[in-house]
């Protein structure tokens, strides 16, 4: 598999040595959801002459979502936010729910977006709001409009304003994206002639932490995405990779090559010195915390094959969770610790698998067979990966914790690795 081999034995043993974006509107979803909540969003008035269509954008994230079916809004010219519309006719076109709204150009050049959401069936008003944004944070403002629908009407805190990081190789060039959540508005927040890895998202959405090759072996550092500045923290002798942040942003869990082989240590995401939390036999790495901060998952092969295995913060015993397969590797945690997907060889495969933690019972996701770097959104409803199609192409994808519905997002060209799903802004 690309990601172990890469990412750990490549990077842990010392053996280191853009196409445009698809169009906003043009939604790559396969499957059909057991239930989904019937939805029009009206073109909003005025959003014509913007260069972001906020209706479109809106619509896009609440049917990546799995969770909404998109109903047509043709016929309904002329509604918007300011009075009440007719709903018999999204009765019949049996709409749960309609969205309106307007966008107006103010004399300052800012943007004045509003929208109201009604109940078609119970013919109320459901909510309404409004942002003033420059151009730029057109996507944004529709971004938090579709969160504040879909927390409206699912109960759940929608993601759709997160960002996502993800890794790109185009000929000999690295480059590391920061993305709107949907994979559209990416911007390179490094690039290079030598590997990235393992980008990793700091609590709090403001920092990535990631391993570069540049200085001809894999190095720790800390980026502030904001500023575009970094800190170097881990810089041992051989190998130093897998950063894993600790919940209250304070400490990194690495893997370090420094005593030998491969083993996982802890230190201050500020750096410093380096505290040793196993002493195995085998190669031990990809650490992963807990939400609650008292566990760190990991990726061993004490056991003679890649498994995944849980252990204390501070170091101790650990417990092998994965049974299923002789080679199960990449753990991700959903952020309510119920739900751990993973990336699992079978019959030569590489494929996303979900574990229920309370149960033991594992979900295939995919059909695809060169799955890789599942991580959770935020609200823990979707999973984002990269894999390879079956035409050969790489793509960004998200399932549904069920496998049944799954969309495809835009990433920039090349060979494209390691997605990381930010958390909620702060």
């Amino acid at each position: 598999m690309r990601q172990w081999r890469r990412r750990e034995l490549v990077g842990l043993l010392g053996a280191a040595a853009a196409a445009p974006a698809l169009a906003q509107f043009r939604v790559e979803v396969t499957g059909v959801g057991l239930t989904q909540l019937p939805i029009a969003i009206v073109p909003f008035r005025g959003e014509g002459d913007l260069p972001q269509k906020i209706s479109a954008i809106v619509q896009a994230d609440l049917e990546r979502s799995g969770q909404f079916r998109a109903i047509d809004p043709s016929g309904a010219p002329g509604l918007d936010e300011s009075s009440r519309p007719d709903l018999s006719p999204w009765r019949q076109k049996t709409a749960d729910s309609l969205a309106v709204g307007s966008a107006t150009r103010l004399a300052d050049g800012r943007h004045d977006v509003r929208f109201r959401l009604w109940d078609v069936v119970k013919g109320q008003s459901l909510l309404a709001d409004g942002f003033v944004v420059v151009a730029a944070d057109l996507r944004l403002a529709a971004h938090r409009i579709a969160d504040m629908i879909y927390e409206k009407l699912t109960g759940d805190k929608g993601v759709f304003s997160t960002r996502i990081a993800y890794v790109t190789k185009a000929g000999p060039r690295y480059n590391l994206w920061v993305a709107d959540a949907d994979g559209e508005n990416a911007q390179s927040a490094l690039a290079s002639s030598e590997p990235i890895i393992s980008p990793a998202w700091s609590p709090n959405g403001k920092q990535l932490a990631y391993v570069s090759f540049e200085s001809r072996k894999p190095v720790v550092y800390v980026h502030d995405v904001a500023a575009g500045t970094r800190r170097l923290i881990a810089n041992f002798r051989g190998s130093n990779s897998a950063p894993g942040w600790s919940p209250d942003g304070r400490t990194l869990a690495v893997t370090l090559t420094r005593d030998g082989g491969s083993q996982l240590y802890t230190i201050a995401a500020t750096g410093g010195e380096a505290k040793r939390l196993t002493q195995s036999s085998g190669i031990d790495t990809e650490p992963l915390y807990t939400a609650d901060g008292r566990s760190i998952y990991f990726v061993s092969d004490r056991g003679g094959a890649p498994q995944i295995y849980r252990m204390p913060a501070g170091g101790g015993d650990a417990q092998r969770v994965t049974f299923t397969g002789n080679y199960n590797i990449s753990p991700a945690l959903s952020p309510d610790g119920k739900w751990l997907a993973y990336i699992s060889r079978i019959s030569g495969a590489f494929k996303l698998q979900v574990m229920e933690l309370a149960t033991g019972n594992v979900q295939s996701l995919t059909e695809t067979t060169s799955d890789e770097s599942p991580s959770f959104a935020p609200n823990g409803r979707l999973i984002i990966y990269a894999t390879r199609q079956s035409n050969g192409a790489e793509a960004l994808m998200t399932t549904t914790l069920d496998g049944k519905i799954k969309a495809r997002l835009p990433g920039k060209g090349g060979d494209i690795r390691e997605p990381d799903w930010g958390p909620f802004q702060r």
